[in-house]
């Protein structure tokens, strides 16, 4: 038997009824993530544990390296059930690590496996979650549904094919499956392959010579995307880039197009320019930004040649983008193209001014226009997330959040919203408990739902 408990991460008997009468059965409403959209159209069944829990998770890949295993048990040519045994024995003793809690939520709630993780317990794991995928035929579409989703938002590049989100429209599935619209390929213009991810704009558009061309190209598939409707997009960057002039981002792009190196420089012109050419024509097709900074990627250039991006390698940046976040948006509120942002912050000294600068840009265009995102990527746990509570209660407005996200490729990682609204409920029953707040619980419930739920849905308009 595992650790679980039903009062798992609840402390005291306001939190448990906090959660269990009016959080745990709320739907959810999955904002961002980067589920496969193709592998949900295909909904081909599930064979085994190993490939659901360690293809392509990056997390679980960075606590097995933390633990000493050899990258061949990884991303290497190992067997599945040594690489599951691999995986299991740095599990079994990474205690407070979120994937420790994650992983044995993950057996109980989808497999109704009740063994702890550890080494000694890998093989019968393995063999009991994978007779129970073959016996009850397990799908994507009936993890996704079994998670009580109402919608969920993949992350797609603008030239993503959109015919696959009219294919899912067409299945019988419970759930909506909407793309969010991303230009990172489009903004990365010092990428050794952006005349490529240019090119396949361009053949879902139009020839793109000069800055205006690619303006209106990125228009002309946003378009699209809300035909499928989109109402959410991602900025991901690791520092916010100041706002300068259109000629001079022409300048860079013609650069550019004709295959000339781009200096780190130049790019900081390119970037800066398009971050607010896209805040403006979000803003003008209503459509919510989720501006994510502060991430160092791909440190180990060693293994980027080896495995790619997005296999691990990337760690919090102590880039301060405060004032030329500051700058953007006071530009855009300025010319009345301030669209509704949400901002996930990776670096939790930051936590403070983020959240004190976007309460300079709220309105009464909706309630908590400006969001502080949900804990993310490494701040995703259970410190992290008492941290981001707190500082949103002490400079901002609880009630007005929209909750969790997972962030995530695996299919399995919805009990990460449980994960939060346990937490959730334990901090308001605590101060409940300690008389700082009031105990009406009926009344702090009906926060409790908006925040796990409802707000998430009024905000995206969906």
């Amino acid at each position: 038997m595992s650790y679980l408990r039903d009062n798992f991460l609840l402390t005291n008997k306001t939190a448990e009824k906090l959660y269990f009468d009016y959080a745990k059965d709320m739907p959810i409403f999955d904002y961002h993530c980067h589920l496969s959209e193709r592998e949900i159209l295909a909904n081909e069944p599930c064979t085994d544990l190993c490939d659901l829990w360690l293809g392509g998770d990056h997390y679980k890949w960075r606590l097995m390296r933390n633990f000493g295993i050899d990258e061949e048990y990884i991303t290497g040519k190992a067997s599945k059930e040594e690489r599951f045994t691999a995986f299991c024995k740095a599990l079994g003793t990474a205690y407070g690590n979120p994937l420790y809690h994650w992983s044995q939520v993950e057996l109980k709630e989808f497999f109704g496996c009740e063994f702890e993780i550890n080494e000694s317990n890998a093989i019968a794991i393995l063999e009991h979650c994978n007779k129970y995928i073959k016996e009850n035929n397990i799908t994507p579409q009936k993890l996704i549904e079994r998670s009580n989703v109402a919608a969920l938002c993949t992350t797609n590049e603008v030239f993503d094919d959109l015919t696959v989100f009219d294919a899912i429209a067409n299945k019988d599935y419970k759930f909506k499956v909407i793309p969010a619209f991303r230009g990172d390929k489009i903004m990365g213009i010092d990428a050794p392959a952006y005349r490529e991810f240019l090119g396949r704009l361009e053949a879902l558009t139009h020839k793109i010579t000069c800055l205006s061309e690619l303006e209106a190209a990125l228009e002309a598939r946003l378009c699209e995307f809300i035909k499928r409707g989109t109402r959410a997009s991602d900025i991901a960057v690791e520092r916010v880039y100041p706002v300068t002039t259109p000629e001079a981002a022409d300048a860079v792009l013609k650069k550019a197009i004709s295959g000339e190196v781009i200096t780190a420089s130049e790019a900081d012109v390119f970037k800066g320019y398009l971050t607010y050419f896209l805040m403006k024509m979000y803003a003008k097709h209503n459509i919510v930004t989720e501006f994510h900074i502060g991430a160092m990627r791909n440190n180990n250039s060693r293994m980027l040649a080896r495995l790619g991006p997005d296999t691990g390698y990337d760690s919090i940046s102590d880039t301060n983008s405060i004032s030329a976040m500051s700058r953007l948006f006071d530009r855009l509120e300025s010319e009345n193209s301030l669209p509704k942002t949400i901002v996930f912050n990776l670096n939790p000294k930051m936590n403070p001014e983020i959240m004190t600068l976007i309460g300079c840009f709220q309105s009464g265009e909706a309630k908590g226009k400006m969001q502080y995102g949900a804990a993310w990527w490494f701040l995703d746990n259970k410190v992290g997330m008492e941290n981001h509570l707190r500082d949103m209660t002490a400079t901002g407005h609880l009630a007005s959040f929209v909750g969790m996200l997972t962030d995530s490729r695996s299919l399995l990682s919805y009990p990460r919203h449980h994960y939060f609204r346990r937490i959730l409920c334990n901090y308001l029953g605590t101060m409940i408990e300690n008389g700082e707040m009031t105990a009406d619980l009926d009344a702090v419930g009906e926060v409790i739902k908006d925040i796990c739920f409802r707000n998430a849905v009024e905000y995206f308009s969906l």
